[in-house]
């Protein structure tokens, strides 16, 4: 089976999954009554299930069956609780909602029983579990479908152990609970398997838009370096850096050319982004296609919910006309970093680029307050204006309400800034001259000025103007040492007043789900909860 068509297969997949593996693998052994039956897994079903899994929430599509119980589709999507998880708790984003959990992420509050956050576990797990029944069943069938699932493995324990410390953890599926494994182990484990199966994945940009690479495996090793004091106490930048590089000359690159009135920074995150000439920046894209691979939960959410109907330009389709929810919206400790000298105007996206002479300030200010005095309005907040369903050459996208908009998971970018930061650490805290011309390069494809030389403070809100709402803000602010504990970073309404105050450090890692804690009686709860 060929897989040129990965993002139209995955929903597609009817697999046994389904019956809940994690904890019922018995019932798979069966006999089939009638002996002509056809047994043989799909192998291709399986290995097009593990990545089917970040991308939408079960088998159907948007409206179908959900892999995650308990929840609803939606609620449980791999981008949507990765965003809220890591956006929300931040200087980035803040929800108008009222759903249960949500101003526990706006004001750094949550615990053991927060719904979303079990959603996310909940998503990550059913990912692990599908990769474990593929290589149970599949180990030899392919070498390199082996090691992409390998990689994928490791990538979901990645999210596990970034976000919930020490976490249980299985390599083959199994009837017994599971142990729980330190984050040391699960970090090492993660690290070997990397450097492992990363020989038999396909050399980079050879593989079909959509599957990992090499250069997938390298930079989630990359990933995995620069947070490595983090997970394990004692920091890894040389590996980060090298990792880095390896990536930056991969063959994978910034995208740097624009189309019409779109500037390429902006083509990264439109309809067409997989076939407009950004898809050599994606390095893992989660794909999406609105009549084939539909999710609430991806890149649908990601526009729907920042948008209201007067930002006249944008929504999920080219008028405008469907999925407007108008919930997310910027908190203005992000607005700044795009106007240090201050003179921010209320105006609309391209008057608010031109305004910050950045191409990446995606923001929509007028009829704006750039202060959110008032949590519970829309209105109370600048709007991002991201994401969006338009393609790039003019073209019609397939589906008025649900968006071809591919999310790229880890894109080149991610590279350059990760070199930076790991060199500016060697270097007493400054970038060198090969570090400065990184970050040079991507503040260059914006439009913006450039500098000789960079602190490592100053990395820390390049991260932010580069991958704002892309979910990753919450790692990268603790690394820094800026999130939870005796932090001298305050965002507005952090840990819970408008002025922002310091939270507690055992937040810096989740309460394990009191559903888990409960079901599994190897479990110790982390610090603090």
């Amino acid at each position: 089976m060929k897989f040129s068509l990965l993002k139209h297969i995955a929903p597609a997949a009817a697999l046994l999954l389904s019956v809940g593996l994690g904890s019922c693998v018995g019932d798979l052994d069966v006999t089939p009554i009638d002996p002509s039956t056809n047994m043989t897994p799909d192998y291709d079903g399986l290995f097009a299930k593990c990545y089917a899994n970040m991308a939408v929430a079960g088998n159907g599509g948007a409206n179908g069956d959900c892999d995650v119980d308990g929840l609803d589709g939606g609620t449980t999507g791999f981008i949507r609780q990765l965003w809220n998880a890591n956006e929300l708790t931040t200087d980035e984003a803040m929800c108008c909602w009222g759903d249960e959990g949500i101003p526990a992420f706006n004001y750094n509050q949550w615990g053991a029983s927060h719904p979303m956050l079990r959603g996310y576990y909940n998503r990550l797990y059913i990912g692990v579990t599908f990769c474990n029944f593929y290589l149970g069943e599949a180990y030899e069938h392919d070498a390199t479908m082996t090691a992409e699932i390998r990689f994928l493995r490791a990538l979901y324990y990645y999210y596990l152990m970034d976000g919930w410390g020490n976490i249980p953890f299985l390599t083959a599926l199994s009837s017994e609970a599971a142990p729980q494994a330190s984050r040391k182990e699960v970090y090492d484990f993660i690290e070997s398997e990397l450097l492992e199966c990363e020989a038999d994945m396909a050399a980079p940009m050879t593989n079909t838009y959509g599957r990992a690479d090499k250069a997938a495996a390298w930079l989630l090793l990359c990933r995995l370096y620069l947070n490595a004091e983090v997970y394990t106490g004692s920091a890894q930048w040389a590996k980060a850096a090298e990792y880095a590089k390896k990536v930056m000359d991969s063959g994978y690159a910034l995208h740097t050319q624009g189309e019409g009135q779109w500037t390429a920074y902006q083509m990264l995150f439109m309809g067409n982004n997989g076939e407009n000439g950004a898809q050599k920046e994606a390095i893992l894209p989660l794909l999406q296609d609105g009549k084939q691979t539909t999710s609430w939960g991806t890149t649908l959410f990601l526009m729907a919910s920042t948008f209201q109907k007067d930002m006249t330009i944008y929504g999920t389709g080219t008028n405008n006309t469907t999925e407007i929810w108008a919930g997310n919206r910027c908190r203005p400790d992000l607005i700044k970093k795009f106007f240090p000298n201050g003179g921010i105007p209320n105006g609309d996206m391209w008057s608010m680029m031109a305004a910050a002479g950045d191409d990446r300030a995606l923001f929509w200010g007028q009829d704006r307050s750039l202060d959110i005095e008032d949590v519970a309005t829309f209105e109370s907040g600048f709007s991002c204006a991201k994401f969006n369903n338009h393609y790039s050459n003019g073209s019609t996208p397939k589906d008025p309400q649900f968006p071809d908009t591919d999310f790229f998971l880890m894109r080149t970018a991610e590279a350059y800034l990760a070199y930076a930061e790991a060199t500016a650490r060697q270097n007493n805290g400054n970038t060198t001259t090969e570090g400065a011309a990184a970050i040079n390069a991507i503040r260059s494809r914006a439009h913006t000025t450039t500098k000789d030389s960079y602190t490592v403070n100053e990395i820390l809100d390049e991260w932010g103007r580069e991958f704002y709402f892309e979910g990753r803000r919450r790692t990268d602010l603790i690394r820094f040492g800026k999130f939870g504990g005796n932090s001298d970073y305050k965002w507005q309404w952090k840990g819970g007043t408008f002025a922002g105050t310091n939270f507690s450090a055992n937040l810096n890692i989740f309460a394990i789900p009191d559903t888990d804690m409960n079901a599994n009686k190897n479990l110790v709860q982390n610090p603090g909860y």
